[in-house]
């Protein structure tokens, strides 16, 4: 009887360090077999423009992907920033015009990015409405104010004052990807290195326990919106700088790039677990996806069906996942005498 018991133990446990080597790892494994099945069947896929090609293709997904991370494991959803990258180009392009200098123009876009991830805070927090319904008025409601704003038609500005966000680089490393990195830097610290960070995790794994401990909850939940917004703001502006305009159709479906990254990368749905890092393979594995259908010059509609199956692939493996943990933990629980 003791080695039956003992054996089923072991077994439980072996799935339960199965799962949190896939977090670790299995991601990583999943991007180093699509480089080496992209290098060997797609044109060109292996160069060092194409590399790049891909960081500068990704680092707006990317950027959206890293402010999700951190709504996403408290639980949550955003699905407004998609229409917050396009306010947020309109509003900096708009003062950019009126001769703001470029540093001031930047700082609006990114803030008025903020400020709309703050009413989502709020109404999230503390009026306590669903994320998903809040957050789908709030993608309604801003890319209408967009199109408000620019009466429908795109603003081109061909002496953007801070066009080389989008379009520059430094030491040979395009802007984009240079802000890319210093967003991932922050957020990584923020998420491991911070009490802030623990407090997220926290509110994502049991608000109630968290809040018995001394935790804001309402604050933090409140935060990470303002902290999507920003980062929505900032993709908002590499957008601008790249194509010289204010696009009010930018961002068009962004949102749920960002999602897919995020859930990629290991961060569950059900919030409390997920690393920074695991969001931007996420992303890396979305852009070589994307750029390997692209130099194989698969139709556009398909590469969507492709896209598709991969975040559904991804959902199905973290509801899995969780499910076979939960069962685990209930296997090695003592039995009642």
């Amino acid at each position: 009887m003791t080695t039956t018991d003992t054996s089923s133990t072991t077994t439980d446990r072996q799935s339960f360090d199965f799962a949190r080597w896939w977090d670790r790892y299995g991601i990583l494994f999943v991007l180093i077999a699509l480089v080496l099945i992209m290098a060997a069947i797609a044109p060109n896929f292996a160069s060092m423009d194409n590399f790049w090609n891909i960081a500068r293709a990704i680092s707006i997904n990317a950027i959206l992907a890293a402010g999700m991370t951190f709504v996403i494991i408290t639980a949550g959803i955003d699905l407004s920033v998609g229409s917050t990258v396009a306010v947020a180009g309109v509003v900096s392009v708009m003062v950019s015009i009126t001769g703001v200098p470029a540093p001031l123009a930047v700082l609006i876009g990114i803030l008025a990015g903020a400020i709309a991830g703050l009413i989502n805070g709020i109404l999230v927090a503390y009026m306590a409405l669903a994320a998903f319904i809040v957050t789908l008025a709030s993608m309604t409601f801003l890319r209408g104010l967009a199109y408000t704003l620019t009466g429908g038609q795109p603003i081109v500005d061909g002496n953007l004052n801070f066009r080389a966000l989008g379009s520059g680089s430094l030491l040979g490393i395009p802007a984009p990807v240079i802000a890319m990195i210093i967003v991932y830097l922050v957020a990584w610290f923020l998420l491991e290195n911070t009490t802030y960070g623990r407090h997220v995790y926290a509110v994502g794994g049991n608000p109630e326990a968290a809040r018995l401990a001394g935790v804001n909850v309402k604050a933090v939940i409140a935060s990470v919106y303002v902290i999507a917004g920003a980062c929505a703001g900032l993709a908002g502006l590499l957008f601008a700088g790249r194509v010289v305009s204010a696009q009010p159709t930018a961002g068009e479906g962004y949102e749920l790039d960002a999602i897919a990254a995020v859930v990629l990368g290991g961060t569950s749905l059900a919030g409390g677990k997920g690393r920074i890092v695991g969001t931007f393979i996420g992303a890396l594995i979305l852009g070589v996806l994307t750029t390997g259908l692209i130099l194989m010059n698969v139709p556009f509609f398909t590469q969507l069906l492709v896209k598709g199956i991969v975040i559904v692939i991804a959902v199905s493996i973290d509801s899995l996942k969780q499910k076979r943990i939960s069962f685990g933990r209930r296997r090695t629980q003592p039995a009642a005498a």
